[in-house]
C-alpha cells in the first residue's frame, strides 16, 4: 500500500505492508501531526491502539516504518537511536514494523526539526 510522507521541506514515498498494523494505519490516513525525534528516528503520535504483533521487535533497520504502542506513535527509522549499540537503529521497545521508505535519504531526514508538521497520506489524497 503506497503512501506519501510529506514534511514542510521534504517529501518521500513509502509503502505500508499488508499486515494488521499496516492496514490499520492505511485506513486512518490522512494523518497530520508535529514530529519529535529520538536520535535518528522521527516519530509522532497517532490515535490508533494496535496490539503488538507476534513478530514485534526493538530491532529495526534503516528505512523501516513502525508502530510503537507505548505512545502510541508512528516511527521512521533512518539511523542510530539512543538505544543503538552501533550504526543500526534500535527502537526504545518492541514495535510492529509495518512498512518501508521507498527512498532512504538520511541526510534529508536529519534536517527535519522537532515540531515540524508532517502529513501522511495515500496518493489519492494528495
Amino acid at each position: 500500500m503506497k503512501i506519501i510522507i510529506r514534511f514542510a521541506t521534504y517529501q518521500v514515498e513509502a509503502e505500508l505492508y499488508d499486515t494488521p498494523t499496516g492496514r490499520s494505519i492505511y485506513r486512518m490516513l490522512p494523518i497530520q501531526k508535529n514530529v519529535n525525534t529520538w536520535g535518528e528516528e522521527i516519530y509522532f503520535p497517532i490515535s490508533e491502539d494496535i496490539p503488538l504483533e507476534p513478530d514485534a521487535s526493538a530491532k529495526v533497520t534503516v528505512g523501516d516504518l513502525a508502530y510503537w504502542p507505548r505512545l502510541p506513535a508512528f516511527c521512521i527509522f533512518f539511523g542510530p537511536t539512543p538505544a543503538s549499540t552501533g550504526d543500526t537503529p534500535m527502537a526504545a521497545s518492541a514495535v510492529n514494523i509495518c512498512g518501508r521508505l521507498t527512498t532512504i535519504e538520511p541526510e534529508k531526514l536529519k534536517r527535519i526539526p522537532i515540531g515540524e508538521n508532517v502529513k501522511v497520506l495515500r496518493p489519492d489524497q494528495d
